[in-house]
């Protein structure tokens, strides 16, 4: 007795084929995070992706099938990295690139009860849009100072909420929502990226934009000082030794013609006034001995 075959169905069919395109057309295949994400924003920020890359959130084993049937040999190192709340984007911008994509997609996101302050949270001092009534309560339970001025609240002075590190109140959350400070960002967090050219698998990308940007101007400040010291002329340098140029010009000009330091100059017109005083002091004792005899 022959055995059923299954029939796969034929929209699941065309969804491997089109993963499979995506796989052999495109450089570089990036697994990211979508954890907690709502759906509202993962739209926005897809959106904000088109032309850049193409995100698809497919099943396991269709994504596994079509890896099996790319003819990518190498392309199987990137099931390790699937697992669940991940969406998979296809790009031919390389993997640094992309993740430096995500993050530029983040969007604002308020806070919930429960969660950690990245910072120190603050309600700033100022003019408000609620109006008195539950409230002044809310705030006061917070210990934020307020006033009433025009049917309106006005915060009297600065407060924090929630201290770096500690969790999120309910009342802190709530007042939060109501004055519509964001203190958090959601988005795709990158995880993986698999460059389909060369076979290499990335993990752990992190993009670090602030600490990349120090770095840099760190190790600027220390080229243009060597550049200066070894004599290299180029736009950076040329400014500079122009102006130090100048300088010595000056120093070289005070030893030819004997002009001293203005500093010194200061000092001699000191020392020349000294003996005028010590003249001065001389003549009044001698005044003093005439009429004392």
């Amino acid at each position: 007795m022959k055995q059923a075959v299954e029939q796969i169905p034929e929209r699941k069919l065309n969804s491997v084929k089109e993963l499979v395109d995506l796989i052999k057309s495109r450089n570089t295949i990036l697994i990211a995070s979508i954890k907690n994400l709502p759906a509202s924003q993962f739209q926005e920020i897809s959106k904000k992706l088109r032309g850049k890359a193409v995100v698809k959130v497919p099943k396991k084993n269709l994504i596994f099938r079509a890896l099996d049937e790319s003819g990518n040999k190498e392309a199987e190192k990137v099931k390790e990295q699937i697992d669940d709340s991940v969406a998979i984007l296809f790009s031919n911008l390389d993997s640094y690139e992309l993740a430096s994509e995500l993050l530029k997609s983040k969007t604002a996101s308020k806070a919930k009860p429960g969660q950690e302050a990245p910072f120190d949270i603050e309600v700033e001092a100022g003019p408000t849009d609620l109006v008195p009534g539950p409230a002044i309560s809310e705030l006061g339970a917070l210990g934020i100072q307020i006033q009433i001025d025009k049917g309106k609240i006005n915060i009297k002075a600065p407060k924090v909420i929630a201290k770096a590190g500690s969790k999120i109140s309910q009342g802190a959350a709530d007042i939060m929502a109501k004055l519509d400070i964001k203190p958090f960002s959601v988005g795709f967090i990158p995880l993986s990226g698999f460059d389909t050219k060369t076979g290499k698998l990335y993990l752990e990308i992190r993009i670090d934009r602030e600490g990349i940007t120090n770095e840099l101007s760190i190790s600027a400040g220390k080229a243009l000082s060597f550049a200066m010291e070894i004599g290299y002329v180029c736009s950076e340098t040329v400014k500079l030794m122009l102006q130090k140029a100048g300088s010595q010009e000056k120093k070289l000009i005070r030893v030819i013609t004997g002009e001293p330091e203005e500093v010194v100059e200061t000092q001699v017109e000191e020392i020349k006034e000294e003996p005028k005083k010590e003249e001065k002091a001389e003549s009044s004792a001698e005044g003093l001995g005439a009429l004392f005899g």
